[in-house]
């Protein structure tokens, strides 16, 4: 298993306070071998000051800074590490959470059958200090994803968090993340990988920890921050856009789709998704119908529901 290494590409801006921690779980991977390449976006904290001694001590962190190459925010710190990966895996951890010690070995376990093209597994969240009891039990159920599956990403049934998946190197030939993009940007970047012909395997077990608190990108896209709220709506453009060319967008994915737009009470998304679907007459009808009676459809389905 040691013949195999994985590329960690975390991403970290004024996170002084949190990466310390996430760098120390790193290191009590049990799998050895990794490279981990740090990229700064340009904080202005002493991030750099406090990792110095961690940096010195093991040689497989590298701390880089996100050039002029790359836009500034998440998508171009990650394309960035991309470009400069040598492993054979990727994953992208952030820099204020913590991975299970098992992570990389039991990823790097399923992937090294040649089977599969990425391995998903379980993802639990937690605020303030965070409680190391580790599950290390190594019996856990699995099931495969394939394209056919992928409504089941888009809508979030399996949720592809952009720390709960190991890829193999080669699916992100001719992909990166879309840089214009402040939120979102994995669920419309992964949604492209899915829409190639690719099978991953998803292993029902917890295998890292993510910390909620309100300075993070989807603490502040709850907070209604217009950038992540903009760039949101953006991804649902792209990916419609990328499932019709591949005519994988269904019925259900356009329903689910311009049901997000309509709980944004955003007509011009709306519009976006019409055109760009061109569904038949009485779904048009329909859709634009839930748009102007949206809060007495959201009454009745709540009352359906009941």
């Amino acid at each position: 298993m040691n013949n195999y290494k994985v590329s960690i590409i975390m991403a970290t801006y004024n996170r002084a306070h949190f990466i310390l921690e996430s760098l120390v779980a790193i290191q009590k991977q049990t799998h050895s071998q990794w490279e981990c390449l740090i990229i700064d976006d340009g904080g202005a904290d002493n991030t750099q000051k406090v990792i110095t001694p961690i940096l010195e001590e093991d040689k497989r962190f590298t701390f880089l800074k996100r050039t002029e190459d790359y836009k500034k925010g998440l998508p171009g710190c990650r394309n960035y590490g991309l470009d400069r990966a040598n492993g054979d895996f990727i994953i992208f951890f952030d820099d204020d959470d913590i991975p299970h010690p098992q992570n990389l070995e039991i990823c790097v376990k399923e992937l090294a059958s040649g089977k599969y093209k990425f391995c998903r597994y379980l993802r639990a969240v937690f605020t303030n200090d965070f409680d190391y009891n580790f599950d290390v039990q190594e019996n856990y159920s699995s099931f495969g994803i394939g394209t056919n599956d992928i409504s089941k990403m888009v809508d979030h049934t399996w949720p592809f968090n952009s720390c709960a998946v190991m890829w193999k190197k080669n699916c992100f030939e001719g992909v990166r993340f879309n840089e214009s993009l402040m939120y979102a940007e994995e669920w419309e970047c992964y949604s492209r990988i899915l829409s190639e012909e690719i099978k991953g395997i998803s292993i029902n077990k917890t295998l890292f920890y993510a910390r909620k608190h309100a300075a993070s990108n989807t603490g502040e896209f709850w907070n209604q921050n217009p950038i992540r709220l903009n760039s949101k709506k953006n991804a649902i453009r792209l990916i419609a856009k990328n499932l019709r060319d591949k005519q994988l967008l269904s019925i259900y994915l356009f329903k689910y789709l311009t049901s997000l737009a309509l709980s944004f009470r955003d007509r011009k998304l709306l519009d976006d998704l019409v055109k760009i679907a061109k569904p038949k007459i009485t779904q048009k009808a329909f859709t634009y119908f839930k748009y102007e009676v949206y809060p007495m459809w959201v009454f009745y389905k709540r009352l359906t529901k009941r």
